[in-house]
């Protein structure tokens, strides 16, 4: 399940020398302190968002670990050309006295990230300075999305976001965080703190493709539609495998039952059945070259209905 979220940085623009080992564990070469820009941003917290949905506290402390690292883009926009910044160290802080609408205590994850100071990011830089530059946005994965009231997944049930159930708030929570992608400067955020941008074009079911439909990549998107076209083809090709070595093993034993080999074929890979097809193929010449269709001797002068003359 892949979620965006959404929240303005805290402002806090400087460097300080005791980072220069975590950056430079990060950089190819050695940096020094006046070559680069540091600052920190909240990436995501645990409160109820304008769309009913939160991370727990558990997800937000597994993200911490996973975001170290990640680039820093715009608009989500997952181009080489557009990176800008990294990440290279994150905590998760709380507020104490604060409570969410769920609530519990205020959470959010912070990070701190650098990037060079060179002519091209110098305006990006006065940008950041002046709070121009402020809302950023996260792109993670996470396990489930559950149901405040029932614990229902993704939304499957009549529970309505915000509505109050036995004195029990109704939202989705974020459980179990999967994968960290990177995180944006965006321009207008959803969240409460700074917003959400949902995955791919909105959608929670929405896929790769309506993602680079929304993003513009016409040259992703023409890739996989070629994958896709590939795909087909191999699944007709596996189809049409499982079918001979069917036929095959059907010929060589009589007493097969088709059904439940059928069924047992549909969980083997292509070099099982292409080992299959030829044990099966092999048995099936060797019964046929041990079967003459006209037959003579004794048996055939004891006949009396034909049968041994029998095509």
């Amino acid at each position: 399940m892949e979620i965006r979220k959404n929240l303005p940085p805290v402002l806090v623009c400087a460097e300080e020398t005791s980072d220069m080992a975590q950056i430079n564990a990060l950089a190819k070469k050695k940096l020094l302190p006046e070559e680069v820009y540091t600052f920190s941003v909240r990436l995501c917290d645990n409160e109820v968002d304008r769309d009913g949905e939160r991370f727990d506290k558990e997800t937000l402390r597994e993200l911490a670990e996973m975001f170290v690292g990640k680039s820093g883009i715009f608009d989500h926009c997952w181009s080489a050309k557009e990176q800008t910044a990294r990440i290279y160290h994150t905590e998760l802080c709380c507020e104490n006295g604060r409570l969410t609408a769920a609530g519990d205590s205020y959470c959010y994850l912070k990070g701190k990230a650098y990037m060079l100071r060179t002519e091209k990011n110098r305006d990006l830089i006065e940008e950041i300075e002046a709070g121009i530059k402020k809302e950023v946005s996260v792109g993670c994965s996470v396990r489930e999305a559950v149901c405040s009231i029932c614990g229902a997944q993704d939304g499957n049930c009549g529970h309505t976001h915000g509505k109050v159930y036995d004195g029990k708030l109704c939202y989705t929570e974020l459980r179990g965080a999967q994968d960290a992608y990177e995180w944006s400067f965006v321009a207008v955020p959803a969240q409460k703190n700074a917003g959400v941008m949902k995955h791919f074009g909105g959608s929670r079911k929405a896929g790769l493709k309506e993602f680079l439909k929304t993003q513009g990549n016409e040259r992703y998107l023409e890739q996989l539609e070629g994958l896709e076209r590939e795909a087909a083809m191999g699944r007709s090709y596996m189809k049409a495998l499982r079918r001979d070595v069917l036929r095959c093993a059907c010929t060589a034993e009589t007493d097969l039952d088709s059904k439940i080999f059928a069924s047992a074929l549909e969980k083997l890979d292509e070099g099982e059945l292409l080992e299959l097809q030829r044990l099966y193929k092999n048995k099936t010449e060797k019964l046929m070259a041990a079967m003459p269709q006209l037959q003579y001797g004794a048996n055939t002068k004891n006949s009396t209905d034909g049968s041994a003359f029998l095509i």
